[in-house]
């Protein structure tokens, strides 16, 4: 799954508070998941963004249909349609709350237990 995948990539790269979010159930809600990120400093928020963009695409021939952010690395979006990933700065992730906005979502874990 690649809600899934994009958060293992993340932890592994030492993000911070790694979270996926089911929203398949919720009303309204613009994807089927989001993956919620947060990076130290902008360099980190985008080596975050091209170690996910570089594992999708290598593991699923999957590039985003869009990403919004990069430049200023502060809130880094990329939409896969049915998963939107957000990659943020610990200040822009406090104050859009997108945890707390989209907390009718189920958390998932961020692996399968074997």
């Amino acid at each position: 799954m690649l809600a899934r995948l994009a958060a293992q990539i993340m932890d592994e790269k030492k993000a911070e508070d790694v979270r996926i979010l089911d929203l398949s159930k919720v009303h309204g809600a613009p994807a089927e998941y989001f993956v919620i990120a947060t990076g130290n400093v902008p360099s980190h928020v985008s080596a975050l963004s091209d170690a996910v963009y570089e594992s999708v695409k290598k593991a699923t021939g999957m590039a985003p249909h869009k990403v919004e952010g990069y430049n200023n690395a502060e809130w880094i979006l990329m939409d896969y349609f049915d998963v939107v990933i957000h990659i943020f700065q610990k200040d822009k992730r406090a104050f859009y709350r997108l945890d707390e906005l989209w907390s009718d979502g189920e958390e998932m874990p961020l692996t399968t237990k074997a």
